[in-house]
């Protein structure tokens, strides 16, 4: 057996994934350095532009299982937002073969409500858009009036706690599919 996860996991940005506000931390334009790949703003003392430590892996993770990844967030600054997520490079999955190169994050998300609006505005699109039933839709954001809190940010501890709080809502377990010896699908 395998624990069932939500169809749609959203993330919001700003202290959920990244360690700024991005309309106000962040100073445009941005660059990516050609050899270490890190992000930068055009500050006189540059702010670094990346992910919490956890969250490159976790996007890998929820990517592989098939689960439709969002973003939303009700930034002054969407296209600034979008061009961080466009410069910031998520390195291979652990395991990758050697050969693998990194990812730019926004590759990572399927969907992106970037915009100044209510959360409320913004899953109301997801759903128009996805078709994906909100009971099937999993939130994480900095803020209480969002919930899934995420105080200090991203890690693998809150996502698993998440996903705890939303198995619990959502009791029901598929099985792994189970190939027999002369190949056929058993289920």
């Amino acid at each position: 057996m395998t624990t069932r996860l939500p169809k749609l996991v959203a993330f919001d940005l700003d202290y959920t994934l990244w360690d700024f506000w991005v309309d106000t931390h962040v100073h445009p334009p941005l660059k990516r350095h050609h050899v270490t790949g890190k992000v930068i703003d055009s500050q006189r003392n540059p702010k670094t532009i990346d992910f919490y430590r956890d969250v490159p892996q976790i996007m890998h993770r929820l990517q592989a299982a098939g689960v439709t990844i969002a973003a939303c967030s009700r930034t002054d600054t969407p296209s600034l937002a979008r061009e961080a997520l466009d410069l910031i490079l998520i390195p291979p999955r652990t395991g990758s073969a050697s050969s693998a190169k990194p990812i730019p994050a926004i590759k990572f998300f399927d969907q992106l409500e970037i915009y100044p609006s209510s959360k409320i505005r913004h899953f109301k699109k997801l759903h128009e858009k996805t078709g994906i039933p909100y009971d099937e839709m999993l939130f994480f954001d900095d803020e209480w009036r969002n919930q899934e809190l995420v105080p200090n940010g991203l890690n693998d501890q809150i996502l698993e706690k998440g996903l705890k709080e939303w198995r619990k809502r959502h009791p029901v377990q598929v099985t792994e599919d189970v190939v027999a010896a002369d190949g056929i699908l058993i289920l």
